[in-house]
């Protein structure tokens, strides 16, 4: 029998295409974007894709095919479907390429912030230092060489030496520009720029409140950079979100955006099943099936089951299914946007953890002012981010939509749970307390955190059920290895709330939990407002379900919840 080859090395983190292809690591050609990106023609195009769906890589990729301070293309791309296209080869080595990535510049302020773009541009500078000996530069243009390239140096780690903001933030967003100019004269040909991650600052900017200072600077950056540069070849960015045109792409009339929902470029970011067949072929592995669980869901346009490449890599180098994805980046931004959004977001989204879907309008470019109070704003932030996929595209522009995969799943539980980290004793003794029955204790525990936590998810008087039952689902959705959770489904007579059915009955009981927000005009006290909600559950026969499955009434535990803003009180139909 013939030995099967060894499978190629995996370089996890590895985003660097001439160093994947030059090691012969594993590698799955995404090349045919290049030509269709190319002989598509358009001048500037913004790609928008989830982190870690292969962005950088591509950006790398391009930069070692066009650029002209390179001259191993040949080998670099021999075999991948680039370089089966003659015109395409023509294109390989020709052009200065000038690439930069806003993956770094996360502060918590502007000034860092536009000190952070500085230093970038200095660097970027400092990888032409061709042009400080060129014959074709003036000695004019061979000094702004220098300033540009000793920014970094020279005005940032000396006081004395930095200039003004106005002059700093105007010298900044025409730093690139100058570049491209200065490489036109010198090769004679204009420059290919890449921008990875463009929208980074924006969104540490709107989380760090400096929003309205960043965002002319950027914006000052992009028309310098990508609009009134007469020396672009062709310009290509990268994202996570498509910054709505009136922040920061106001004035670019040349940009073509592609967004997840669009059609073109579907299959260039992220694995489709095929590709994830033949990997796992080439390292042994055939449960497609839980892999499929796991990390499939991802869509672009019409190109449904595209994986996500992370978490593909990872699975294939440590055979173990983990949550790769969630664990590689921050994710404060759609945390906050779920923790503080209104009762009705939170009810969509906790459907969305019990597996269900939802409709709702989506936009194809996100609007970081309306985030606030625009819910549809946030879906589209989340779609943008990888966090849901669009099952059905209905009327109106709007969608019907769902958590992308169990990794994303999982991700948000264990963010539900950070939420109550703060007061972790309380967490776990509230989770203890149910589990063994003890009222006076879940009592106790409940209104510690309610104390705690509501403040930080900004409830108000105003709110609804809603709200309470997304905090209580939050707090139980780690019992989710011990109790099939479920809510507001259909039992008996009605909806309940939230059940938790054991699934293993030998050892666990089942409860039936119902909310009510106290009417002050009818419940004269919190007690009269939980025997409200226990009547419910007796009335409308909320436990029919679990009897009908085999659980024994005496294995039903019927919990009521009041709230009064704050104030909780949690009772039994038991004795």
């Amino acid at each position: 029998m013939e030995d099967l080859p060894l499978p190629r090395v995996i370089s996890i983190g590895t985003q660097d295409f001439g160093v994947l292809r030059r090691h012969d690591y594993f590698y799955v050609d995404k090349t045919r974007f290049l030509r269709e990106w190319w002989l598509g023609a358009s001048a500037v195009t913004l790609i928008t894709r989830p982190r870690r769906f292969g962005k950088t890589l591509m950006l790398s990729t391009v930069r070692d095919f066009f650029s002209n301070s390179r001259s191993d293309q040949a080998s670099l791309f021999s075999g991948l479907d680039v370089w089966k296209s003659i015109e395409m080869r023509l294109a390989a080595g020709r052009y200065p390429v000038v690439s930069l990535s806003f993956a770094s510049v996360k502060s918590p302020k502007f000034s860092l912030f536009q000190n952070a773009v500085i230093r970038l541009i200095s660097d970027v500078w400092q990888n032409f230092a061709v042009l400080s000996d060129s014959p074709r530069l003036t000695s004019d243009e061979k000094r702004l060489c220098s300033m540009y390239a000793g920014w970094k140096a020279e005005f940032l780690t000396s006081l004395s030496a930095r200039p003004t903001d106005e002059v700093l933030a105007d010298a900044a967003t025409a730093g690139i520009r100058d570049l491209c100019r200065l490489l036109y004269k010198h090769y004679g040909c204009k420059a290919v720029v890449l921008l990875d991650e463009y929208d980074t600052p924006l969104q540490e900017a709107w989380l760090n409140h400096y929003w309205d200072e960043a965002v002319p600077f950027v914006r000052q950056f992009m028309n310098a950079t990508f609009k009134d540069n007469e020396y672009l070849e062709r310009g290509l960015l990268t994202g996570i979100t498509r910054v709505s045109k009136e922040s920061i792409f106001s004035d670019l009339n040349n940009i073509d955006v592609i967004t997840p929902l669009s059609e073109r470029y579907a299959d260039a970011f992220g694995f489709t099943e095929p590709e994830v067949v033949q990997a796992m072929r080439e390292f042994g592995l055939n449960n497609l099936s839980d892999v499929k669980s796991w990390y499939d869901g991802f869509s672009f346009g019409r190109c449904s089951d595209i994986y996500n490449p992370w978490s593909i890599t990872n699975y294939l180098s440590l055979r173990k299914f983990d949550a790769y994805w969630a664990n590689t980046s921050s994710n404060a931004l759609a945390g906050s946007l779920i923790r503080t959004a209104d009762s009705d977001l939170k009810t969509d989204f906790e459907a969305l953890l019990r597996g269900a879907s939802v409709v709702t309008e989506l936009a194809d470019a996100i609007s970081f002012r309306s985030l606030s109070d625009n819910p549809s704003a946030i879906w589209s932030l989340l779609l943008s981010a990888g966090y849901i996929k669009v099952l059905k595209t209905l009327p109106e522009k709007t969608y019907e939509i769902s958590l992308t995969n169990d990794e994303i799943r999982r991700t948000f539980k264990s963010l539900i749970r950070e939420w109550f980290v703060s007061n972790r004793k309380a967490y776990d003794g509230f989770l203890k307390a149910l589990i063994n029955h003890d009222l006076d204790f879940m009592n106790e525990y409940l209104s510690r955190l309610t104390m705690s936590c509501f403040s930080y998810f900004d409830v108000g008087s105003g709110e609804s059920e809603r709200f309470y039952h997304g905090f209580i689902l939050g707090l139980v959705s780690s019992l989710e290895d011990r109790f099939i959770i479920s809510g507001n489904r259909e039992s008996g007579f009605g909806r309940y709330d939230l059940i938790l059915e054991p699934r293993d009955r030998t050892i666990d009981d089942a409860f039936i939990l119902e909310f009510k927000v106290r009417r002050r005009t009818a419940e004269p006290t919190l007690a009269d407002t939980v025997k409200a909600a226990l009547h419910q559950i007796r009335e409308r026969r909320y436990g029919a379900d679990l009897i009908e499955r085999g659980i024994s009434e005496t294995r039903i535990h019927r919990l009521g919840i009041a709230f009064d803003g704050k104030s909780v009180l949690i009772g039994t139909d038991r004795a």
